[in-house]
């Protein structure tokens, strides 16, 4: 009976576990949109109508909208081999194939009722502003940070996360968690034969 109990043990600590990471990784706050090296983010002061899609879940409307040129957009690079659109004086404009397919999951993403914002690869994010993109409070950040969990560089007395560690943190966060569900089933599996 004692080892039955000690399975359960660990199949409830690690649904707790996965809880709390599934809660997390569902609930985004905005991400800050950076141009030319400055964060670009406003209060929740304004009506939806004034706010951008970084800020606040896109309409129906803006969802059906991205729906449908998305599609449209997959089927003329499809026909065309890539994307052409009306430029100054009405010349076409051949856009590549990677950047049609970058546009075509940026629509995607707003089809899906996301908040949508664009970083660069090489942006430097504040300390709040990657607890804000992680979910977290900064002090909790702070001590990822500290803890060497992701790497950080100290300009003066602050610290400056790049945007490609917080993304590879997630990242290995969210294969932690799928491993945790492996194993999770794994021991009901083991659970149920006993």
């Amino acid at each position: 009976m004692r080892r039955q109990d000690a399975k359960f043990d660990n199949m409830v600590t690690l649904i707790s576990d996965i809880s709390v990471i599934s809660l997390a990784a569902m609930v985004m706050g905005p991400i800050c949109l950076r141009q030319n090296g400055r964060a670009i983010m406003a209060t929740a002061a304004g009506n939806i109508e004034d706010r951008g899609l970084m800020e606040r879940p896109p309409t129906q409307e803006e969802i059906d909208s991205a729906a449908h040129a998305a599609t449209a957009i997959a089927n003329a690079m499809d026909l065309d081999g890539g994307l052409k659109v009306s430029g100054e004086n009405g010349m076409a404009v051949k856009i590549a194939p990677a950047v049609g397919h970058l546009i075509i999951e940026l629509l995607g993403h707003v089809a899906n009722g996301n908040m949508v914002t664009l970083v660069p690869v090489g942006t430097m994010l504040t300390t709040q502003e990657a607890a804000d993109m992680l979910n977290v409070s900064r002090p909790f950040l702070t001590k990822l940070l500290l803890r060497g969990d992701i790497a950080f560089e100290q300009v003066g007395s602050h610290r400056r996360i790049r945007i490609d560690e917080l993304m590879r943190y997630r990242e290995e966060k969210a294969q932690r968690q799928e491993a945790a569900l492996v194993e999770l089933a794994r021991l009901g599996q083991e659970f149920d034969r006993s």
